[in-house]
């Protein structure tokens, strides 16, 4: 059986000109991507991504603007899901209190996930796993004034 799965990614960029990105692994895979997750039914989509942030992140943020919505097909990695990615610029509340890596997938041992800021101006499609999130750091890469 088929069935559409809603996601939504939060593009947090910081004083810095950095932005976040998740490293995770899950379903025996391990990933790159925005931090974000699936829609709940009943959810709205700034609810749920205020709600995956305080799941992920354990911060507050504010939802900015619309970003990007895919726009093509995409199959999900995990099951036989068509994936449908929302993505928004978003802020932090208050300064997030993670410890953040310097190298992809430097988990800690009670967990499998970390975080990482990526410079702006150093920024690759390379840098995130899936085509979605891809296609959001090409447009990244063609809006923001490096």
């Amino acid at each position: 059986m088929s069935y559409f799965n809603v996601r939504v990614y939060g593009i947090l960029i910081n004083a810095d000109n950095q932005v976040l990105v998740s490293d995770e692994q899950s379903g025996g895979r391990i990933f790159s991507k925005f931090p974000g997750g699936g829609l709940e039914l009943g959810e709205g989509l700034a609810d749920a991504l205020k709600r995956e942030f305080m799941e992920e992140c354990a911060a507050e943020i504010e939802v900015l603007e619309h970003f990007y919505t895919t726009d093509f097909y995409e199959k999900s990695s995990f099951n036989d899901s068509q994936i449908l990615s929302i993505y928004y610029f978003v802020r932090e509340r208050h300064p997030l209190l993670l410890s953040f890596k310097t190298k992809a997938f430097d988990f800690d041992a009670d967990s499998l996930q970390s975080f990482r800021w990526i410079n702006l101006k150093d920024l690759k499609t390379e840098d995130v796993t899936f085509k979605t999130d891809q296609t959001v750091v090409e447009l990244l890469l063609k809006q923001i004034d490096l």
